[in-house]
């Protein structure tokens, strides 16, 4: 199998050092940029799995980069940032991003996530049985294949864990699901204090696939407990 090549987006020419040289002990391919205008670029013009995209960056931020890259792009993004904040967290996950790690990090940490967020990429998606490819959620049709999301005739744009979560959801029709168990079905990982992780994309879903977001009719909130999705 080719090399899987990871884009590394950091203004520290330290940080994009350290993180090749890990990556590449791991048999990764590496590209480099230095803020968010470049990461596009490099997006643009080469074949890229996943990208490690720091927040804090000249030019183009971080943010503004992942927003930007949702609007064409759905490889996984793991983002880097020196504020530990939780309305941070939420900014960069809210902006697109699949996961985010706070600086100063363990680089082999950050060699677990990049495994990890590849895995659920390729691997599962590989081995998800064809003879059920296509999911309905009433005038909602989810193509597990081609990964695509149509609501009537309108194709819905929804990054990976975005379809992964309405995906397992969905399979999960009429059942209520803790805030734990979708994200250890989603993040394939030990659930860690990741609730606001779950509630920002569950947020996202609803506002893409909703008609009213604050009054959903898909997903629903079943207080104290999780949420559940309803045809």
């Amino acid at each position: 199998m080719d090399k899987q090549t990871i884009l590394i987006v950091d203004d520290e020419k330290e940080i994009r050092d350290l993180i090749e040289i890990y990556l590449s002990n791991e048999g990764y391919e590496t590209i480099k940029a230095t803020n968010g205008v470049e990461a596009l670029e490099v997006v643009e013009k080469n074949h890229v799995d996943l990208i490690i995209l720091d927040i804090m960056m000249p030019k183009k931020d971080g943010i503004q980069a992942c927003m930007e890259l949702r609007k064409t792009k759905n490889m996984p993004v793991i983002m880097l940032s020196a504020k530990s904040q939780d309305m941070d967290k939420i900014m960069g996950l809210t902006s697109g991003a699949d996961d985010y790690l706070t600086k100063p990090f363990n680089p082999l940490e950050l060699i677990a996530r990049v495994k990890s967020q590849l895995r659920r990429y390729y691997t599962l998606n590989s081995e998800r049985p064809r003879n059920d490819n296509v999911l309905t959620l009433d005038d909602i049709t989810i193509n597990i294949n081609t990964r695509e999301v149509k609501k009537g005739n309108d194709l819905i744009k929804l990054t990976k864990t975005e379809f992964d979560m309405l995906e397992y959801m969905t399979r999960n029709t009429g059942i209520v699901l803790s805030v734990e168990k979708i994200y250890e079905n989603v993040w394939k990982e030990e659930f860690l204090e990741s609730e606001n992780t779950v509630m920002v994309h569950i947020r996202k879903l609803r506002e893409k696939i909703e008609d009213d977001p604050r009054n959903p009719r898909y997903i629903k909130t079943v207080w104290g407990v999780g949420y559940k999705v309803e045809k």
